[in-house]
């Protein structure tokens, strides 16, 4: 596995990308932008509303593992070019035969579950201790003191429609004090608005939520696990659940936390977010190539991994996360271990 994810994000409209013997090279018109040996990424991802490419590169991309997606200017996902599926099938029949087993999926989905909810607990800790005054501080103690309890109540949800009911209670109250973890004061946030984002602060979550779960889709595939075939997320025609179950995690820590960095370190401003008519807003074109250098850049740091106790980037902890749940199912792991950022 490599230490990290080199993934080519091609975001100019109109952007045509094709192979030219083991380079993949984007053109604009007539003029060659860049050219990237194939060998060198893991992943393309095209981001807007006219992007396209050639069959040779969609071929050549699928018979070296490179995934390709494609998403709208807003980081939808809309579409991606696989090739044959890799793995070993014994590990894909066991994964649907747990699928559809309601105490394992039970068990999985709610270590995910927990874990996710002590990750943004964590998240308000550290704002804590970082801008912890007088103000803010009641508000926040009160919903760290609150998501304790609701790590507990998913470790004894006895169904899935319990745990899925105290997540969603759980993000109510955490992203009920989000807003208190900006400090830049030209964004503001008063709730979690996906389709369409409604504000700067939800196109930024909604975006990078878009990335990360290109990245978690990915792992998925690398270790052979099929990513439609989820635990937490029910089967839905299109939608990559097992890769949702996977980043569930690792959202407040490699999204959230960068959202906050990219607001309060004022590398993004209001004046960089265009507001349709439909009351949908999105990022400009400069804006958007400025965060995804920034995840880029996160997910070259380096944290201690809470179960293998070892320095890892944080571009490969999905990718580690998705060969431990695959241990778990070919039953070299008694349970999976979610990740908890510490």
């Amino acid at each position: 596995m490599k230490t990290h994810l080199n993934t080519l994000f091609v975001t100019t409209e109109g952007a045509w990308l094709g192979k030219d013997g083991e380079t993949v090279v984007v053109r604009l018109g007539q003029e060659t932008k860049i050219r990237v040996p194939l060998h060198n990424l893991d992943g393309i991802v095209g981001l807007g509303w006219d992007i396209s490419c050639s069959a040779p590169l969609m071929a050549a991309c699928a018979e070296a593992g490179v995934t390709l997606s494609f998403c709208n200017a807003n980081g939808r996902f809309q579409a991606s070019v696989r090739g044959a599926t890799s793995g070993n099938v014994l590990l894909r029949r066991q994964q649907f035969r747990w699928a559809d087993d309601h105490s394992r999926c039970l068990a999985i989905a709610g270590n995910c579950v927990a874990a996710k909810i002590a990750n943004q607990r964590s998240v308000l800790q550290r704002a804590l201790r970082d801008h912890g005054d007088s103000e803010r501080r009641p508000p926040l103690e009160a919903v760290v003191a609150r998501l304790a309890l609701y790590i507990q109540m998913a470790g004894r949800a006895t169904n899935l429609d319990m745990l899925r009911g105290f997540e969603g209670e759980a993000a109510a109250c955490y992203f009920g004090v989000f807003d208190h973890l900006i400090t830049a004061r030209n964004f503001r946030f008063t709730t979690r608005q996906r389709r369409p984002p409604t504000d700067p602060v939800n196109a930024l979550l909604s975006f990078l939520y878009a990335m990360l779960a290109h990245d978690c889709r990915s792992a998925c595939e690398a270790v052979g696990l099929d990513p439609q075939v989820g635990f937490l997320h029910t089967d839905r025609p299109g939608r990559a659940s097992l890769a949702l179950d996977l980043m569930e995690e690792l959202r407040p820590f490699l999204v959230d936390r960068l959202v906050l960095s990219l607001i309060n370190r004022q590398q993004v401003s209001p004046a960089d977010f265009i507001t349709k008519e439909t009351g949908a807003v999105e990022m400009s074109d400069e804006t958007r190539k400025t965060v995804l250098i920034a995840y880029q850049e996160r997910k070259k740091k380096e944290l201690e991994h809470s179960f293998l106790g070892e320095k890892v980037t944080l571009g490969v902890v999905c990718h580690l996360q998705a060969r431990l749940l695959a241990r778990h199912i070919r039953g070299d792991l008694d349970a999976y271990p979610a990740f908890l950022w510490r």
